[in-house]
């Protein structure tokens, strides 16, 4: 295996483009906030399913 050694590890690590601190802080509030947006939907199909299953008689 020739290419498994220590300096190519360290060459292509020093490739990685890591990511600023505001962009990884900005990239955690939109997966935050996108995901609390679902929890809201998922909330509210499950609310509306619930009424329209009792209106019918089903629960």
């Amino acid at each position: 295996m020739k290419w498994f050694n220590l300096s190519a590890i360290y060459k292509e690590i020093s490739k990685i483009r890591w990511p600023k601190k505001g962009d990884l802080a900005l990239n955690s509030a939109q997966v935050i906030i996108f995901t609390g947006f679902f929890v809201l939907f998922f909330a509210l199909c499950l609310a509306v399913i619930s009424a329209l299953l009792r209106a019918l008689g089903v629960l």
